[in-house]
């Protein structure tokens, strides 16, 4: 099952994707889809059943929002695909490479992305991403972690280069900025993606494609991240975790993003976004 949530940002209303045309308003049986429902999100879709009765808008009339409700964390995972790695001049890690982006830089798959004067190298990164469905805590294996993921989603994992590069090299500073974490369209529960290691990736600049990847090349699969992370710090449903990019970044011919481009990202089975990326005083 595919869930949204619709509506102008900060008033979104959770959804399920009934055809290719048509939302059904899950407003009466889930307040959103979030940290405090995804626990249930099994439950959610038993209610929902084949949709029938639910109130309806067109997808075509409404505003896309993350489908996740803010999270309590959006942690990522880089240099995760070694051919990625080789590209940025880096060496490919033997224990995954963990940033948070700030929940603040969370936006619509759709929104454009906002470029500030001082952001000259802005970068777009496509990558699989995770949703928590359950507390997870120093998981025993990846048995256990594999059970705690709920649903995937879709991520543009946005960068200001010089940020996360030439600021410290503390990558948080250069993935935060508000509109950098464009999320969605779709919340897809898992049984509708059967092998998270074999999906497709794809990235397109103003119709030219950048990146065209195999999530099979992941030198860290989704279970063995959530059972790593899970050794560190408390994962709750809602979180948030991508996974990393293929090649085929900015970061490798320094053809960085400018007023008025158009980024598409997608992965079969997860939808496809489009931003416009506007520089902003």
């Amino acid at each position: 099952m595919k869930f949204v949530r619709f509506g102008d940002s900060g008033a979104e209303r959770p959804g399920v994707l009934l055809d290719d045309d048509t939302i059904g308003d899950l407003s009466s049986i889930v307040g959103d889809l979030g940290p405090t429902t995804l626990h249930d999100l099994p439950g959610i879709v038993e209610r929902v059943g084949d949709g029938s009765g639910l109130p309806t808008v067109a997808v075509a009339d409404v505003r896309l929002g993350s489908p996740v409700a803010r999270p309590h964390k959006i942690i990522a995972i880089g240099l995760n695909y070694a051919d990625h790695a080789a590209e940025s001049g880096m060496d490919v890690p033997t224990e995954p490479v963990v940033f948070h982006k700030a929940t603040s830089s969370l936006s619509g798959p759709y929104d454009d992305v906002v470029m500030y004067p001082d952001f000259p190298k802005v970068d777009w990164e496509v990558e699989l991403a995770l949703v928590v469905g359950a507390t997870a805590k120093r998981l025993p294996d990846e048995t256990a972690a594999d059970e705690a993921i709920v649903a995937y989603t879709l991520a543009n994992d946005v960068s200001e280069r010089s940020y996360q590069i030439e600021r410290g090299g503390q990558w948080t500073k250069g993935k935060s900025a508000d509109t950098f974490s464009p999320l969605g369209p779709w919340l897809v529960t898992r049984d509708e993606v059967p092998d998270p290691r074999d999906l497709r990736l794809w990235t397109r600049v103003n119709g030219v494609t950048k990146q065209d990847g195999s999530s099979s090349q992941l030198v860290f699969g989704p279970a063995h991240i959530v059972w790593y992370l899970s050794q560190f710090m408390t994962l709750e449903p809602g979180d948030v975790i991508l996974t990393g990019t293929p090649p085929g970044v900015a970061l490798a011919t320094g053809e960085y993003l400018q007023d008025g481009d158009v980024v598409e990202v997608g992965i079969p089975g997860l939808g496809s976004q489009r931003q416009v990326f506007r520089r902003v005083e």
